[in-house]
């Protein structure tokens, strides 16, 4: 019978899609650093031998049937934990283990800790600027300075994750969609800065597809908890233009146009549509603070 003791407050998630020549080393590195937390592995209908490689490593390990996603893997990871804290990290070698440790020092004081990976990263350009342009959208949305938007290794309260299911992609932008939830409904968020790996084997992730998808989700994400933010800069636009087109016209043909009326009269829908949708906001966080 055997005598280690399992940390029963800390559940290592682990989403894997195709990561057979990954998923053993990943495991084994966090077991010997963490032979007390337990693991486990959530694999996304691979078509390779990672759930055979997930599984000869002892761990606890839940089957999706076919492919439906990385976000997927996570929701169905999140519904099987059982202990207080849930640390997601990548299958693919990007996220190093040994800074789960670091994470874990601020589990106490942060709903949400987040690695943000640094320039010292190695990450190609493109991406290197496709997060920094998203980053500084999700900082506008969220009044919060976000180093990380797309990070994929974080540590967050299960109870608290679970309001925010529902509200989940089935695909590779849950981190973007977790993290201005978090924000926009006050929960603290804590970045600590760590130097990912590249990863074992091909990107899943298409820079056109995947980085639309991205940008789409965030202004879903920014309409859903802080309407206002995109609504008002929009009315404010329409309507500042309506004024300039009027002075202008006013000036060289003596009259107000069509234009004008049309440009000022959206603004002015643009701005109450804003309205309702921040009622509706409000309501959101309404049934997160009472757990619904």
């Amino acid at each position: 019978m055997s005598t280690k003791q399992i940390n029963d407050t800390i559940t290592i998630l682990l989403p894997s899609y195709n990561e057979e020549h990954s998923i053993a080393d990943t495991i084994n590195t966090i077991r010997k650093l963490h032979p007390d937390i337990q693991i486990l592995v959530v694999d996304d209908g691979s078509s390779d031998n990672t759930l055979r490689a997930a599984m000869d490593t002892g761990v606890d390990v839940w089957p999706h049937p076919y492919n439906i996603g990385n976000g997927a893997a996570i929701k169905s990871g999140l519904r099987c934990i059982n202990t207080e804290w849930v640390l997601m990290m990548d299958a693919d070698g990007q996220h190093p283990p040994e800074d789960i440790a670091r994470l874990l020092e601020h589990k106490e004081n942060y709903d949400m800790v987040v690695g943000a990976r640094t320039k010292k990263s190695e990450t190609s350009m493109h991406r290197d600027f496709a997060n920094w342009f998203y980053n500084q959208i999700a900082s506008y949305v969220t009044k919060f300075k976000i180093k990380d938007l797309t990070s994929g290794f974080r540590l967050v309260r299960t109870s608290t994750v679970r309001q925010f299911i529902y509200l989940l992609p089935n695909t590779f932008s849950y981190p973007t969609t977790l993290t201005m939830a978090y924000l926009r409904s006050g929960y603290s968020v804590k970045y600590v800065p760590i130097e990912s790996k590249a990863r074992v084997g091909k990107s899943k992730i298409k820079l056109l597809r995947d980085g639309t998808r991205f940008f789409l989700i965030i202004t879903k994400i920014a309409t859903l908890f802080a309407p206002l933010r995109i609504f008002l800069p929009i009315s404010a636009l329409l309507f500042s233009t309506g004024c300039g087109y009027y002075l202008y016209t006013f000036l060289t043909q003596g009259r107000f146009t069509n234009m004008s009326n049309l440009l000022l009269s959206t603004s002015v829908i643009v701005f109450l549509m804003g309205l309702i949708s921040e009622q509706i906001s409000q309501m959101r966080y309404d049934r997160v603070d009472r757990g619904d």
